[in-house]
């Protein structure tokens, strides 16, 4: 019978967890990360790229990742001011888990609503 963790034990093994939901938490941060996977943008572009997210929450959600060190924001100094979101290398590392979160999201869809449909669910391009 395997050993039962105490309380401490508990929440320190679930710290790390805790740590990366904060950082990734909410209906947005996820969909920004991967709309810059596919390379840099102006903030223009991610709001195009993601249906329904408002400016003031975008701009929220960059800071946001910014302040988790995710997310990179560069101002050019060129007329008009050009500012444009990379991925850092730490936001970078997340590909894996999205890969991982992908797949499971299909079957979790397939589970529960059934077949997933051809287009639903594209690749990440490297």
């Amino acid at each position: 019978m395997p050993e039962r963790l105490s309380h401490s034990d508990c929440s320190k093994s679930l710290l790390p967890v805790r740590d990366a939901l904060d950082a990734l938490n909410g209906k947005w941060k996820l969909q920004i990360i991967i709309s810059l996977m596919f390379g840099n943008k102006r903030f223009t572009q991610i709001a195009r790229e993601i249906p329904n997210i408002t400016d003031k929450m975008l701009s929220k959600e960059l800071r946001d990742l910014e302040a988790h060190e995710l997310v990179k924001r560069t101002v050019y100094d060129s007329i008009p001011v050009v500012v444009e979101y990379t991925l850092t290398e730490h936001g970078r590392s997340l590909r894996e888990l999205i890969d991982v979160l992908r797949v499971w999201g299909i079957k979790h869809r397939n589970q529960v609503m059934g077949k997933v449909q051809v287009g639903e669910a594209l690749e990440i391009e490297s």
